[in-house]
């Protein structure tokens, strides 16, 4: 992980591979940001027009490479585009912040130090500069043999470069209790947001759900937080259909991962529900070619989840959060789930079984129907559920259903604040109709028009009476098949763990109620 410090050093006198700068998009042309001056002055403030020369505009995401100014210890200085130049009285937005942040670490891939002077008005600013540069210089290459991670595959070596290796953040205070506690947050989701993306990232030939559940029990020891592991024998004793029904095809057994962070000044408990299909081959309904080559994510919504638990676990949240890791690997077998199987779910209800590839649902209904019991003041299922819901919103957005609308709106508005777009959707009751079953009590497949409003549907008959819930598609956004951006890697990106730590953090803070 990239080591992160505040400094108050001077630009010119830090010892790095290249000093970081931020430029806005000007009305005509590129305006270098505040807390690039000293860097600006090195150039006799002709700093924008120098960039210019070089093709700048100041766009986000923009990076321009020069020469550092005479007297720098530094030998280049990085200038990353932060998007339009804000209107009179306004500053640069955190996710602006962070996004640039990402950029230009990414850019930085191999170097060793690299000084941030991006602008910066309060501790929350460094946070979000923080947590984009951690995120921008994330890498997954345990699997290349000159790759810098050491893991399984990867050996590494003298000449293997890697991400960034230390950033200061030059502007913030650093004795300051508001500007560390923003530092020592971002350090901490990030970290755990970068494993969430490690364990998407993982093939699926070392990332079965035994081993899931392995690398989540030795997480919940180092950090406190109790965990409780049922293998398939105690899912059969316990009567969970719909996880064992999914899990039944495959020699890689199902499990159901507990864990359990609690505050002793908690006011108020959240449960957290991930589905962790390891691999999904779509079982019996088995997926074409071109539509499973990426499909070792479908574990996305259980990592996001032990991720944010493990982080309100670091940050010691006041508040109770229950992670639930429904793990289960889908594949066609003569012993798999066919089509027109009627499963019976650990609620108690029946299940008739229509497509097999709809697995997620059947797994995460037996875990928001176990995490119902202990009474929880929420509930909050995260799963790469439906192609239906990336043709709605996209590859950048995720969709939000609840039961309640005042929570689903506070969903709405903690992904807001930690910088993922997502949107509310609604849970038509017409649709409901569809998933009639001549033979169990509901199908688990129903209209194809509004598909992922289907599936919300479907979990909301596992949710206990009286129990607030929302169910978050990341369909889209939880695997990132196009070029990097921003913060954002190729391959897995970890979505959803920043929005389940700021409702914990807004939770605790008594903003829920």
């Amino acid at each position: 992980m990239t080591a992160l410090t505040l400094s108050t050093a001077a630009a010119s006198g830090l010892r790095a591979d290249a000093i970081v700068v931020g430029v806005a998009k000007g009305a005509k042309g590129p305006v270098v940001a505040p807390g690039a001056e000293a860097v600006d002055k090195a150039y006799d403030g002709k700093l924008a027009s120098v960039l210019e020369t070089l093709g700048a505009s100041g766009g986000e995401g923009e990076v321009t490479k020069l020469p550092a100014p005479s007297g720098f210890k530094a030998p280049v200085v990085l200038a990353v585009g932060l998007g339009a130049v804000p209107e009179k009285d306004e500053t640069y937005g955190t996710d602006a912040l962070r996004r640039a942040a990402g950029s230009a670490a990414r850019a930085l891939f191999g170097s060793k130090k690299a000084a941030f002077a991006l602008p910066a008005e309060d501790a929350e600013d460094i946070g979000a500069i923080a947590e984009g540069a951690l995120l921008g210089a994330y890498s997954f290459d345990a699997y290349k043999e000159n790759g810098s991670a050491t893991g399984k595959s990867g050996k590494g070596g003298k000449d293997a470069k890697g991400p960034l290796a230390e950033i200061a953040l030059l502007g913030g205070k650093a004795r300051d209790k508001a500007y560390k506690a923003a530092v020592e947050r971002a350090t901490a989701v990030s970290e755990e947001l970068n494993r969430a993306r490690d364990l998407i990232n993982t093939p699926p030939n070392d990332l079965n759900p035994e081993a899931f559940a392995a690398v989540a029990t030795a997480a919940a020891k180092e950090h406190g937080i109790k965990v409780q592991v049922l293998d398939e024998k105690a899912l059969a004793k316990g009567g969970f259909g719909g996880i064992l029904g999914v899990g039944v095809g495959s020699e890689a057994p199902p499990r159901l991962v507990k864990l359990s962070y609690t505050s002793s000044k908690a006011k108020k408990h959240l449960a957290f529900v991930g589905k962790g299909i390891t691999y999904d081959s779509g079982g019996i309904s088995l997926k074409p070619a071109g539509h499973n080559e990426t499909m070792k994510c479908d574990m996305a919504g259980a990592a996001a989840v032990f991720a944010a638990v493990v982080s309100a676990a670091r940050l010691g949240l006041e508040v109770n959060v229950t992670g639930w890791l429904a793990l289960a690997e889908n594949m066609p077998s003569g012993s798999a789930t066919r089509p027109g199987d009627v499963l019976r779910m650990y609620s108690g209800k029946t299940v008739e079984v229509l497509n097999t590839d709809a697995e997620g649902r059947l797994v995460l209904a037996d875990a928001i129907a176990k995490a119902s019991e202990d009474t929880p003041d929420a509930i909050v299922d995260v799963a790469t559920l439906t192609g239906a819901m990336m043709m709605a919103l996209g590859s950048r957005t995720f969709g939000i259903m609840a039961n309640d609308d005042a929570f689903r709106a506070a969903i709405h508005d903690a992904s807001e604040e930690a910088g993922e777009p997502s949107w509310p959707m609604p849970l038509p009751e017409h649709l409901r109709k569809g998933m009639d079953s001549p033979t169990a009590d509901i199908a688990n497949m129903g209209e194809r028009m509004g598909g992922g409003l289907v599936a919300g549907l479907f979990l909301q008959e596992f949710v206990g009476e009286g129990i607030t819930w929302a169910h978050l598609d990341i369909a889209g956004p939880a695997f990132n098949e196009g070029g990097p951006f921003g913060y954002t890697p190729k391959g897995g990106t970890g979505t959803a763990v920043r929005t389940l730590v700021r409702l914990a953090e807004r939770t605790a803070a008594g903003d829920l109620g």
